[in-house]
């Protein structure tokens, strides 16, 4: 039932186990070991079949692979997902979670794992309990660094500046940015940004949710069903992937795109199609690796604060690299920015061991 997908893969592993007690599949993409051992989020959803979980899994742990190396870290990457009937609560949570963790430990320091959608910092103190060591952003009381939320929004708000001067040759002062998806970096996100004077919409499937975030930002909500047609100067999507494809893409009213969210493009032609519209475009993995900085940077690599914002600042000259690179060669930026990525996974250093 999975064989097409793993034999159409380009990845090295995939873990596969049927977790009986609540029906729910549990797979662990692990796409590259080159750089050092595979890292990325468990997200836990809610899929219509088994499948579309794999799928997903798949996908975003090539683009962590992506993340890893343009970062400059010595991880390569993976992704687990929890493809749930239902997301659990209570007993039945944290049992699924218990099992999950003697996957995670199963593989011996191969993945390493951290929040994704759907779970937090709370949920990784319980896989912690099987598998310690591989685990990241768990809560400070349980000795791990917590959310990375607020790293995350504060890279992509560097990545914002960056290439909305690259684009419009100014900052977000007085600009209108549409951010979709009030999660936890969406909504930090719009602090951030409303803090700099910019004038803030703010769309959720979730109205209540976004009308929250809003009031706190004496931002504007926008429905749901009518964000990629609201007009503004930059569209930050932060919630789910695949929102840029041919449809959606020709209904943008906008200069930039720039937001969170894992894997926003379709397909690699959407670049393109960005590209044509004269919107400037910044490659998710690059944009959104604030996490990665905050969970490995604070627990495994011993950065403090003012190292970590460092850091995260650094996105934006990242970014300015990527678009310098696609100006010369002609190329999307998504093109310029997997081929710094793959200059970087040609050239691996002596990958990392944890030990448990």
């Amino acid at each position: 039932m999975f064989e097409e997908l793993i034999a159409e893969w380009d990845g090295e592993r995939v873990v596969i186990r049927h977790d009986s007690p609540s029906g729910a599949w549990m797979f662990i993409c692990m796409h590259s070991t080159r750089l050092g051992p595979a890292g990325g989020g468990t997200r836990m959803n809610v899929y219509d079949t088994p499948q579309d979980g794999l799928a997903d899994a798949m996908r975003l742990s090539r683009a962590m692979t992506a993340k890893f190396a343009v970062a400059g870290v010595d991880f390569g990457g993976g992704k687990a997902v929890l493809a749930v009937r239902e997301l659990p609560r209570g007993y039945e949570r944290r049992d699924l979670l218990l099992r999950y963790g003697d996957t995670v430990a199963s593989l011996r320091g191969g993945f390493v794992t951290a929040p994704d959608m759907n779970t937090t910092e709370s949920d990784m103190d319980v896989v912690a309990e099987r598998a310690e060591g591989f685990v990241f952003c768990r809560s400070p009381e349980h000795g791990g660094s917590g959310s990375s939320a607020p790293a995350t929004a504060l890279g992509v708000f560097h990545g914002i500046r960056a290439t909305v001067q690259r684009a419009l040759d100014r900052d977000v002062e007085g600009l209108t940015v549409l951010v979709q998806g009030a999660g936890g970096v969406g909504g930090a996100l719009v602090e951030l940004l409303a803090g700099a004077g910019a004038r803030v919409l703010v769309s959720d499937l979730d109205e209540d949710r976004a009308q929250g975030v809003a009031a706190n930002a004496h931002a504007s909500v926008v429905p749901a069903d009518r964000a990629l047609d609201s007009e503004c100067d930059v569209y930050a999507p932060c919630a789910v992937g695949g929102v840029l494809n041919e449809q959606t893409i020709a209904r943008l009213r906008c200069r930039v795109v720039a937001g969170a969210a894992n894997n926003q493009l379709a397909s690699p032609a959407d670049a393109q199609r960005l590209a044509a519209r004269g919107i400037l475009y910044a490659p998710d993995f690059v944009i959104n690796a604030g996490g990665v900085f905050h969970g490995i940077g604070k627990e495994l690599l011993g950065w403090d604060d003012e190292r970590l914002g460092r850091e995260l600042e650094s996105i934006g000259d990242t970014l300015r690299e990527v678009f310098d690179r696609a100006e010369r060669d002609g190329t999307s930026t998504e093109a310029a920015a997997q081929r710094l990525a793959d200059e970087r996974l040609s050239t691996p250093t002596q990958p990392r061991a944890l030990a448990r």
